[in-house]
């Protein structure tokens, strides 16, 4: 009789320590969520001016105390057509430029897209192969950039929005 209940009691307690491995493993989520919050020097780079052949750098770009978004977009992303609207409408700041960093997009297309939407961009600039956008350590499209002094002072993951616009507009003002 002790034989047979041995080995019974040890499967059960080998499935009890298996279900609470499993069961702790799905309460501790391990997905990676960057900060947004840090705030960094503006990476140094050269960049071909949207339909253009000329090229700029940074430092031409970003200049004094000034405030600066840079929203990177493409023409292909959903998102960034849900997030138009918000950057149409700080583009009517007087204290804001927005640049535009088009990702690996076609010309042909990213035109289309601002003739549609109409342009809020007071420079864009083409990353055609998506190296600029990893020197920001961006991690997909959108993401937008509130810089002053040349130094990131928010990171915004994913589309704008109006708590998001709220919030830029406290900071600019």
């Amino acid at each position: 009789m002790k034989t047979r209940i041995l080995p019974l009691f040890l499967i059960i307690l080998f499935f009890i320590i298996i279900f609470f491995i499993f069961f702790k493993g799905l309460k501790n989520s391990n997905m990676y969520t960057p900060k947004t919050e840090i705030e960094f020097n503006i990476p140094i780079f050269e960049a071909k001016i949207f339909d253009s052949k000329d090229v700029i750098k940074s430092d031409k770009i970003f200049s004094g105390n000034k405030f600066y978004l840079m929203n990177i977009w493409a023409s292909w992303c959903a998102p960034c057509r849900e997030e138009h609207k918000f950057l149409m409408s700080l583009s009517e700041k007087k204290n804001l430029e927005i640049i535009g960093l088009n990702y690996k997009d076609k010309v042909q297309n990213a035109k289309n897209f601002l003739n549609e939407l109409k342009n809020p961009y007071k420079l864009i600039i083409m990353d055609i192969d998506g190296t600029i956008s990893i020197e920001w350590g961006a991690i997909g499209v959108p993401e937008t950039y509130l810089i002053y002094n040349k130094k990131v002072i928010k990171k915004v993951i994913g589309p704008l929005n109006k708590k998001i616009l709220t919030e830029i507009n406290e900071i600019i003002e």
